[in-house]
């Protein structure tokens, strides 16, 4: 071979090389973040510089000289200046309508004590037609200081409210969800005086004479709330609809601000969902759903078929799980206990369901392909959903054992909040997924000690790590509009458990920075069924991120309530930014 064939021929294979080693691109991303330090929350790649997205999804993962090359002339750059991304945050319990609900009545979790919620309940009145209710959400007798006097097992009486509030019946949803306070006017309108007896899972507060103070716990609301029920049925059904459509959309702005791109709903009706199906289809829900249904047995006999739905309008809507009760709150000594309530011996709790319709609900479940996720919140209320789940399995091999992955059901129990130590490894053992809430264990904290104990707290009390050790899958929310939506709040009781005055309640049970980022993303990705499309930074997944202004890996515990939500991304689009 002569010289110049030579040289030609070196010349091809070192653009052959070059060639070979340059990674082309088939196309340019729409949308690249690129110079941020990048949790992916994939075990794979667990830290990157740099993303890129192609329509609604992940295109590329990388540092940021890797993710150049996908950057054309109309692609949209920005530029993160060293800010922390990660998946988008998912809410695995809370409650959709409710939050929207939330801000369209008087907010009571700022009221310090008894007077101020008085104050607030009044001026409202002062602005209402004669007639008109007036709703609230949010007060807690375990917070007010002073307490109230007069009280009863720490409730205050309704009869300074009254006095207040005489042309306007009053209704004020407990913090907790599990218990309301109404007026004279609202009790009148009722009809409930001393005589009224305690319906089924429920009780009507009363004082040493017998008399209603205004309290009505679990089932006991609806002797009010069905008063309250009818009040808004007056309303044409256009008026009905666009009053749920305003509250989806109160709650879905709320959602994007504080950097929640999937939200779980914790049980709607079959009404609400075919609203939401109607918005799905004209794009107008920017959040992910994941709705439980929470409707009558009779109703799910009927229905229950026609609403199994997954992934709809482009991974808007899912619908394939099913909500109940099992028994009511901490708060209000609703939650079903082994034992009695230390501060209350006489009592050991509700079981707001009977055993037998939740079995009746699970065995339907089971045969038409829905997940289960029932509410239990005392050690007791968790043992017998365990129980009842692990037989509905054994009596179902075939939809349970014989799974490839095996015991992959993923039934869930709805907060898990107080356990007996035996029944802790039951989780891990029959696939039971513990949709948690961290920050109701420093909300919580100030009362636990009071109504169980600090043996039986130090134990069972929000023991998520001892779950999480356990092979258990955990998964965080917020229960809004029990708690603020906002997830670094969350986060932040989950990995510090620091309570306002500087304490911290039993610190053993931290979680990790990772496991807390984990159980807020892609373990809500798991307890959904959608892994495998979201919850963490790869490719092929829908691109849901999250921008913040502190690390949450690495920050210091003191500035992690100091993080600002930046940019919240749904499938590649930027539906909030930060002012």
């Amino acid at each position: 071979m002569n010289k110049f064939l030579k040289v030609i021929l070196s010349i091809f294979i070192a653009v052959a090389l070059i060639s070979c080693g340059e990674k082309k691109v088939g196309k340019h991303a729409d949308l690249v973040l690129t110079n941020g330090i990048i949790a992916t929350v994939d075990d794979s790649n667990p830290n990157a510089e740099a993303v890129a997205i192609l329509g609604e999804k992940i295109i590329a993962v990388g540092s940021r000289g890797e993710i150049k090359q996908y950057i054309g002339d109309s692609t949209q750059v920005i530029d993160l200046n060293g800010k922390f991304v990660m998946p988008g945050f998912i809410e695995s319990h809370a409650h959709f309508l409710g939050l929207g609900n939330s801000k369209q009545m008087l907010d009571l979790h700022t009221a310090k004590n008894w007077d101020e919620v008085i104050e607030m309940v009044a001026r409202a009145a002062d602005h209402s037609r004669y007639g008109d209710w007036i709703i609230g959400r949010g007060w807690h007798q375990e917070k007010f200081d002073p307490k109230p006097n007069p009280n009863v097992e720490g409730y205050p009486i309704h009869n300074e409210l009254s006095k207040a509030t005489p042309n306007n019946p009053v209704m004020l949803t407990h913090a907790s969800g599990h218990a309301v306070f109404a007026n004279a006017k609202a009790m009148q309108i009722a009809g409930v005086n001393r005589f009224t007896p305690d319906p089924e899972g429920g009780t009507i507060v009363r004082d040493s004479l017998g008399n209603p103070i205004g309290v009505f716990e679990e089932n006991a609301e609806q002797l009010i709330r069905k008063y309250y029920e009818d009040y808004l049925a007056k309303r044409t059904p256009d008026e009905i609809r666009a009053d749920y459509v305003r509250q989806m959309n109160l709650a879905a702005n709320d959602c994007l601000k504080k950097g929640v791109t999937s939200f779980t709903d914790a049980g709607e009706p079959f009404e609400i969902i075919d609203i939401m199906k109607q918005l799905a289809d004209s794009n107008k829900i920017p959040v992910r759903l994941y709705v439980m249904i929470g409707d009558s047995l009779d109703n799910m006999k009927k229905k229950l078929k026609d609403y199994y739905v997954i992934g709809y309008g482009d991974n808007h809507l899912t619908v394939r799980s099913i909500k109940q009760y099992i028994d009511g709150a901490l708060g209000s000594r609703g939650a079903w206990m082994l034992e009695p309530y230390a501060d209350m011996p006489a009592s050991s709790g509700s079981n707001v369901t009977p055993l037998s319709t939740l079995r009746e609900i699970s065995e339907m479940a089971i045969a038409n392909g829905f997940q289960m996720c029932i509410h239990a919140i005392g050690d007791r209320g968790n043992r017998e959903i365990l129980n009842l789940y692990e037989s509905v399995f054994n009596k179902h091999p075939d939809k349970w054992e014989s799974i490839p992955s095996g015991k992959d059901l993923r039934w869930r129990i709805e907060h898990a909040q107080h356990l007996s130590p035996e029944d802790i490894p039951r989780f891990a053992k029959l696939g039971i997924i513990a949709a948690m809430q961290g920050i109701h264990c420093t909300s919580d904290a100030t009362f636990v000690v009071e109504r169980i104990g600090i043996k039986r707290a130090e134990e069972g009390a929000y023991v998520w790590k001892k779950l999480i050790d356990s092979g258990a899958t955990v998964c965080n929310s917020t229960d809004a509009p029990v708690e603020d939506v906002d997830p670094i709040k969350c986060f932040y009781a989950s990995v510090t458990r620091k309570l306002a005055d500087g304490s911290t309640f039993f610190p053993k049970q931290k979680m990790s920075r990772m496991e807390a980022l984990k159980s807020y993303t892609i373990n809500g990705a798991y307890a959904a069924f959608e892994e495998n499309i979201k919850g963490s930074i790869k490719v092929g997944k829908l691109a849901d991120l999250v921008v913040l202004s502190n690390d949450l890996l690495t920050c210091p515990d003191d500035k992690i309530s100091n993080t600002k939500v930046l940019n919240t991304i749904i499938g590649g689009k930027v539906l909030y930014k930060a002012e």
